[in-house]
């Protein structure tokens, strides 16, 4: 049980402490409800792009990392589809620099052309490596833009296309901090060994004064129930074949949620999985093969992805996949196959909640989806999953009209060398 105290400011910002005398260090973590998904189609990219220009300087501090160095800290940001993600750490004796840092560029940005330019080739570069410059490296966007007609996870985070990026203009960047980054938009979390009437304290002090924003309801469009199987093929110069299947899936919070991600331990946790046992070491159809979830806050993708070995054809490939997708619907998975895949997933929050750094990120994230206390239930969720579950989710989920495959080629000999 993760123990902590909550307050929330005037202005919106909800402050959350948790106590862990373990560390001398403490962590400063302050997530913001916006991902991908709050983002203009014609404007994509916009909330990673902020996770590096936030790095840029702010209205007070030319400098965010210097000051932090100076005290023994470090930094670091993400983004997903859902929420974007800063966090410090520091020495206990040190947390209010971590809290003028936060502060002062949760107030405002240094907005200049200069770190717009700087910030904007930056992720142009990591677009280029990320998605255009490596093998496989389009997977991602192909598979997610033929899942989704709608939704905007149809898009990766870092963006649709280059060109959003390079068009943004300083009023676009300006425009969507002042919408989005806002104390009544986020949560501040801090976990170390820390008294919790300071750490509201000096939450008052620093974040105190901000003013609340207009921030705008979500209103996002709802993605339509899929009816009919979708695939597409591309060629690319890659060293294999590659088979993506991937199926609509329940939400965060949905009922079937959790009894998914448990589907997808039991097909490809580890090298007694199903898929690995059988397809990667029995049949040889594939050098690598993995089940996984997106674990996205809004419905999300069931994947199985997988490398298929040289000279196995992919009707074979995609063949043998289903029989095994098949064999969960038509039979209860054993008590004690599933057993092993929760011990699993049971011993890694265990081992995830020690570090009192994955403590204040999983305590946001959960405040974010509504309720902080939700770090707690976890394990009761997964513990109440049972094969006859696992079998009832398996029959509505994998369905020919549920699928969306992405045949991934290699280029042919002569294709290659033109």
């Amino acid at each position: 049980m993760i123990q902590f105290e909550k307050r929330i400011l005037d202005n919106g910002l909800r402050v959350i402490v948790h106590v862990d005398e373990t560390t001398p260090m403490v962590a400063v973590n302050v997530a913001y409800d916006v991902g991908s998904r709050d983002e203009d189609p014609e404007k994509t990219g916009f909330a990673h792009l902020f996770e590096h220009l936030m790095f840029g300087g702010s209205k007070h501090i030319p400098n965010y990392d210097t000051p932090l160095q100076k005290v023994g800290g470090d930094n670091n940001a993400y983004t997903t589809n859902d929420l974007t993600n800063y966090y410090l750490t520091v020495p206990a004796a040190n947390i209010e620099t971590g809290f003028w840092l936060e502060s002062d560029r949760m107030l405002e940005l240094a907005f200049s052309k200069k770190s717009l330019d700087v910030q904007r080739n930056v992720v142009i570069e990591e677009f280029k490596q990320r998605y255009l410059n490596q093998p496989y490296g389009d997977v991602y966007p192909l598979a997610r833009d033929l899942a989704y007609t709608l939704h905007p996870y149809r898009w990766p985070t870092i963006g649709k296309e280059i060109s959003h990026i390079e068009n943004a203009t300083l009023a676009d960047v300006k425009a969507f901090f002042y919408r989005h980054y806002a104390p009544n938009n986020a949560v501040l979390t801090v976990t170390g060994p820390v008294n919790p009437d300071e750490v509201f304290r000096l939450a008052e002090n620093w974040f105190g004064p901000i003013p609340r924003r207009d921030v705008p309801l979500r209103n996002l469009p709802v993605e339509p129930v899929q009816t009919a199987f979708r695939s597409k093929v591309v060629e690319r110069d890659v060293p294999f074949d590659a088979l993506y299947i991937s199926f609509h899936m329940d939400e965060k919070l949905g009922p079937d949620f959790v009894t998914t991600d448990l589907i997808s331990d039991v097909l490809s946790n580890g090298q007694s999985s199903r898929l690995y046992r059988k397809l990667v070491i029995e049949q040889r159809l594939f050098g690598e093969l993995d089940a996984y979830i997106s674990g996205d806050v809004d419905p999300g993708l069931f994947t199985i992805a997988g490398k298929l070995i040289e000279g196995v054809s992919m009707e074979l490939a995609e063949a043998a996949v289903w029989n095994e997708l098949y064999a969960m619907q038509q039979s209860l998975v054993e008590e004690r196959e599933l057993q092993k895949v929760i011990n699993k997933v049971e011993a890694n929050l265990v081992y995830s909640e020690i570090n009192y750094l994955n403590k204040a990120m999983a305590l946001a994230a959960f405040e974010l989806l509504g309720d902080a206390n939700l770090i707690n239930r976890q394990n009761e969720w997964y513990r109440a999953v049972t094969p006859a579950r696992l079998q009832e989710v398996a029959v509505r989920l994998f369905t020919r009209e549920n699928c969306s495959t992405l045949y991934y080629f290699k280029k042919k000999e002569n294709d290659q060398s033109k």
